[in-house]
């Protein structure tokens, strides 16, 4: 569930301007002898702060639209005392913006909007058009990590995947059947699981940059 709009949130994050910027790269240190892992779509920040706390010599930035849900994850980064991760209040849309050419070693896509109506197709994070952009920051080699409760949306995913020049490997629609322990479930991962939802998970390699 999003978090409601809150009033002053822009204010509180000033609090963590030193990890957090809006719509800007610029202000955030970026190592490049360290491989760099970005979010899209940080929520809340349960995922992103559990996998840099477990993978301290890797650069973590999440990328989120909405800045209440920015100002939950900073203040679960500020608690664990992270310095590995950056928040950038931020629409995956324009993507290409703020990251330069093959600089991103992977990409993480857990639980996006499925966009069910085939109408609004071109909102799915896992479109042609958005595939096509995340192919220009990625490394040759450079992988997308994308977990999803959705079949429908999982389906369309590889499909996708494979028309944009992906190599789509470790496919599974039932991810904890035999959950691997590298595995690092997010929020709504919990939450599906403890309903009985089976969890989709591929990484889909970008071979040719």
């Amino acid at each position: 569930m999003r978090l409601r709009k809150k009033p002053h949130t822009d204010e509180k994050l000033q609090n963590f301007a030193d990890f957090v910027t809006r719509g800007d790269v610029e202000p955030i240190q970026k190592d490049s002898a360290r491989e760099l892992h970005v979010e899209l779509g940080t929520g809340k920040g349960e995922f992103i702060t559990q996998i840099a706390e477990r993978y301290p010599q890797i650069n973590f930035i999440g990328l989120e639209v909405e800045a209440t849900c920015v100002l939950a994850a900073a203040r679960k980064v500020r608690e664990k005392n992270l310095s590995n991760v950056r928040l950038i209040v931020f629409d995956v849309e324009n993507i290409t913006e703020i990251f330069s050419e093959h600089e991103v070693d992977r990409l993480y896509i857990n639980f996006c909007d499925p966009w069910p109506k085939k109408r609004h197709a071109k909102r799915r994070l896992t479109n042609e058009k958005f595939l096509e952009r995340y192919k220009k920051i990625l490394k040759v080699g450079g992988e997308i990590y994308f977990k999803t409760d959705n079949r429908g949306l999982f389906d369309y995913s590889l499909e996708q995947f494979a028309l944009t020049g992906f190599e789509v490997r470790d496919v599974t629609f039932d991810l904890h059947a035999n959950e691997p322990p590298e595995n690092v479930r997010t929020e709504y991962e919990n939450k599906f699981s403890e309903q009985g939802v089976p969890i989709n998970f591929c990484i889909a390699r970008a071979a040719n940059g």
